[in-house]
């Protein structure tokens, strides 16, 4: 699945639908519906507030300039999830704020909690250059383990 959507929250709520929808088609088990549902959300979420500045918290303030890409791969082992902006960025710049599940981050730093928080959600969060545009892409991916056929 693919979406290009316009960066704003409104946008969020809808393509966490349809992530949704394609993750129940796929045949994934509900509570990893619910993971990659939350996933989506964190990572547009980030896209809109951070994606050049552009973003905006309702469709009225959204200039039509800026928006932002999704692509979801999604089969029943598991999923991949890539989340584009267009406000420039440098991924280094954002490779640090990566901080393995296994550390805990600076509680004193304003910022790269969230990035924490969804790296212990994942098998691994990347980041590099958009392939459309002057972004940032996040890529989330997830890698289940085959469903045992016992009887």
């Amino acid at each position: 699945m693919q979406l290009r959507l316009p960066a704003h929250h409104l946008a969020v709520r809808l393509a966490r639908a349809r992530v949704r929808e394609c993750a129940h088609e796929a045949g994934l088990a509900e509570n990893e519906v619910e993971r990659l549902e939350f996933v989506t959300g964190e990572l547009l979420s980030n896209a809109v507030d951070h994606g050049g500045g552009q973003g905006a918290m309702d469709a009225d303030a959204w200039g039509g300039k800026i928006h932002m890409h999704l692509e979801l791969q999604c089969q029943s082992n598991g999923w991949q999830l890539r989340v584009e902006d267009e406000g420039g960025g440098d991924p280094e710049g954002l490779r640090h704020m990566l901080v393995p599940a296994d550390e805990v981050p600076d509680l004193e730093d304003e910022r790269g909690r969230g990035f924490f928080l969804l790296m212990a959600m994942l098998d691994s969060l990347q980041v590099e250059s958009a392939q459309r545009g002057e972004g940032i892409a996040l890529i989330a991916t997830v890698q289940l383990p085959e469903a045992s056929s016992g009887g």
